[in-house]
C-alpha cells in the first residue's frame, strides 16, 4: 500500500511539473512535457508511473488559477473576442472553435485554434489568398478512430496580435470530430453561437468577480 500511495503521489507531482512547463515553456504537446517532467525530477522515463493527460490538464487549471488568474482572464477573453472575429471572416466554411481557447486553458503561447470544412479544399487556399493573408501550411495526424489516423492540412497565421491554426476538413467531416489528445473523446467544437455565449459568461463573471 504504501508503494502505491507513493507512486500517485509521484504521478501528481510529474503532473503539476508538466503543467508548469506547459504554461510557462509553451510546451503543446503531453508526451514531450512528461518526458521533460521525468527528467527533472531525475527519472527514468521508462520505469516512471506517467501522469494521464486529463491530471495534467487539471493541474495546468490549477497553476493558472493560482498564478496567473488576472492575467488569465484577460487573455482568454481577448483571444475568444479574435477567434470570433476569424470566425465571422470564415462564415462560408462552418468554423468550429477548439483546444485550449475553447477550453479555457489558453496561456500566452496558444494558438487559436479552429476547424474548418470546404468539399474543395482548394477554395481555402483561394479564399486566404484572396484577402492577402500570408500562411504556412503543414501537414498533422490525428486520431479519428480508437486505432484510426488521419493527416489534415494545416494552415498557420499571425492576424493581428494572435496566431491561428486552421485544421481543414472535408465537408462531412463537421458531423464527427476527431478524438481529443486529452481524454481519447470525440473533440469538443463550438460554433460561433457556442463562443459568444462563453463571451457572455465571461462578462457577466468579470462583472460579479469570478474572473
Amino acid at each position: 500500500m504504501p508503494s502505491v500511495r507513493k507512486n500517485e503521489a509521484q504521478r501528481l507531482h510529474m503532473a503539476q511539473i508538466a503543467a508548469r512547463l506547459m504554461q510557462e515553456q509553451g510546451i503543446r504537446d503531453f508526451q514531450t512535457a512528461k518526458r521533460k517532467a521525468a527528467q527533472q525530477l531525475g527519472l527514468d522515463v521508462r520505469d516512471s508511473i506517467l501522469p494521464r493527460n486529463q491530471e495534467i490538464e487539471a493541474a495546468l487549471a490549477e497553476h493558472q488559477r493560482l498564478f496567473d488568474r488576472d492575467h488569465h482572464s484577460e487573455r482568454l477573453r481577448a483571444m475568444r473576442e479574435a477567434a470570433l472575429d476569424a470566425m465571422a471572416m470564415l462564415e462560408d466554411f462552418q468554423p468550429r472553435l477548439v483546444g485550449s481557447v475553447l477550453s479555457g486553458l489558453a496561456n500566452a503561447y496558444s494558438f487559436i485554434q479552429l476547424h474548418v470544412f470546404a468539399d474543395a479544399p482548394e477554395t481555402f487556399d483561394l479564399f486566404l489568398q484572396s484577402h492577402g493573408l500570408a500562411y504556412e501550411i503543414i501537414e498533422r495526424r490525428l486520431r479519428v478512430a480508437r486505432d484510426q489516423y488521419a493527416f489534415y492540412p494545416v494552415f498557420q497565421l499571425t492576424v493581428g496580435a494572435f496566431d491561428y491554426e486552421i485544421t481543414l476538413f472535408k465537408g462531412n467531416d463537421i458531423r464527427q470530430s476527431p478524438l481529443s489528445p486529452v481524454d481519447g473523446a470525440p473533440m469538443r467544437r463550438a460554433n460561433r453561437a457556442k463562443v459568444e455565449r462563453l463571451l457572455d459568461d465571461d462578462a457577466l463573471g468579470a462583472r460579479l468577480g469570478l474572473g
